[in-house]
C-alpha cells in the first residue's frame, strides 16, 4: 500500500486510537487537543479529508466526525502499528513464569484462553495440535460375515480400519474393486482416487466405499479440540448491539468454535484478517488475529482472538504471539 505523508500518518494513527478508546467519530479539534498534534485544526481537517478521499477514513453521518474504514485499519495494521502496550509485555512475563506449573497441556490451554480473553476483553480461541492425516497408500477389503472390513494403509507403521455393511452380491466384486482402488492410489501420489472413473459394474460397492473414505477423512479433518473463552466480552461490544449484526456471529459460534478460525498461517507467523478479508462471511464486521504453533510433521494448533474491527491491534497481536510462543516452546 502506498505510503502516506507524515501528517496523514499522524492523523490516521490518532483517529484509530480515539475510535478504539471511545467508539465515537472524531473531529479535527478533538484530535489536536487530545493527542497534541503539532498542527492547527484546519490542517488536521485537511488531512482527514485527504484520508477520506483515499478510503482510509469514513464519515458515518453528514454532521459527524470521521472513523477508520476497513481499508484504514488495514493500512494502520500494515504500516503504522505501534509497539505493544505494557499489558501485553506483562502477559508474556506472566505466562513464561506459569507455563511449567500446569500438569497437562489441556489445563494450560484452558488457562491461557481465559487469560487471553481477560486481557483483550474479546473472544479467545486455542486449538490443540492434531497430527495431520497420513497419505492413503493402499486399501484392503476383507469380508467378515455380513460386514466388510476396510483396512487403510497410511504409512509404514500406520493403519486404520473401517466397517461397512456387506451388500448382497458384493463379495465377488471386492477383489476387482480392491485392485482398481489401489491402482488409482499408485497412479495418484497425492492419495486421491478418481471415483468418477469407477467402472459401472463396481458402482454399488464402490459408492459405499467412497462415502466411507470421505466420511473418515472429514472426521479426521474436522479440527482439533478448540478451547474458547470470552464470548460474553465479544458480544458486549457496541458493534454487536443490534440483532442484525449479532445473529450471523452467534450462528457461526453455534456451529463450533473451530468455525471462527481462518486458514492456517505458517508456524511462527501472525495473520490479521479485517472485515470481509476473512473467508467466513459472518465475520465481515470483525477482525481476527491468529497465530500457529507446533509443526506440520507433528501437528499444529492455533491461537486466535476475535473482536470488532475496532480493536487494540498492537496489544492483541502481541498477546496472541506470546501465547503461541509459550505453546511452541513447550511442544519443542
Amino acid at each position: 500500500m502506498e505510503s502516506l505523508p507524515r501528517r496523514q500518518k499522524e492523523v490516521l494513527q490518532a483517529t484509530v486510537r480515539h475510535y478504539v478508546d471511545t467508539v465515537e467519530p472524531v473531529g479535527s479539534k478533538v484530535l489536536v487537543r487530545r493527542f497534541g498534534l503539532p498542527a492547527s485544526p484546519a490542517t488536521v481537517r485537511s488531512a482527514m479529508g485527504a484520508l477520506e478521499l483515499r478510503g482510509l477514513l469514513t464519515q458515518p453521518h453528514t454532521s459527524a466526525g470521521r472513523i477508520p474504514s476497513q481499508l484504514g485499519y488495514r493500512h494502520y495494521v500494515d504500516q503504522l502499528l505501534p509497539s505493544p502496550g505494557a499489558a501485553a509485555l506483562q502477559l508474556e512475563r506472566e505466562l513464561a513464569a506459569i507455563a511449567l506449573q500446569w500438569s497437562s497441556l489441556d489445563e494450560l490451554v484452558r488457562h491461557l484462553a481465559r487469560r487471553l480473553a481477560d486481557l483483550t476483553g474479546l473472544l479467545s480461541l486455542i486449538s490443540l495440535p492434531r497430527r495431520p492425516l497420513e497419505q492413503l497408500r493402499a486399501i484392503r477389503l476383507v469380508p467378515s460375515g455380513d460386514r466388510l472390513l476396510v483396512f487403510l494403509v497410511q504409512g509404514a507403521s500406520l493403519s486404520s480400519s473401517l466397517q461397512l455393511r456387506l451388500g448382497e452380491g458384493w463379495e465377488a466384486q471386492l477383489p476387482v474393486l480392491e485392485r482398481w482402488a489401489n491402482a488409482q492410489l499408485r497412479d495418484h501420489p497425492n492419495g486421491g482416487v478418481a471415483w468418477e472413473r469407477l467402472p459401472q459394474e463396481l458402482r454399488a460397492s464402490g459408492e459405499q466405499l467412497r462415502q466411507a473414505l470421505q466420511a473418515h477423512a472429514r472426521g479426521h479433518g474436522a479440527g482439533a479440540p478448540v478451547v474458547a473463552a470470552g464470548l460474553g466480552g465479544l458480544l458486549a461490544q457496541p458493534e454487536f448491539s443490534q440483532t442484525a449484526s449479532l445473529l450471523p456471529l452467534v450462528q457461526l459460534v453455534e456451529t463450533g468454535p473451530e468455525a471462527l478460525l481462518g486458514p492456517q498461517p505458517p508456524v511462527s507467523d501472525t495473520v490479521i484478517w479485517i472485515g470481509n478479508e476473512h473467508p467466513q462471511a459472518a465475520l465481515n464486521r470483525c477482525a481476527v488475529v491468529q497465530a500457529c504453533y507446533g509443526s506440520p510433521e507433528n501437528g499444529q494448533g492455533h491461537v486466535a482472538v476475535v473482536g470488532p474491527m475496532r480493536m487494540a491491534y498492537a496489544t492483541v497481536r502481541a498477546a496472541v504471539r506470546s501465547v503461541a510462543g509459550i505453546l511452541q516452546r513447550l511442544l519443542a
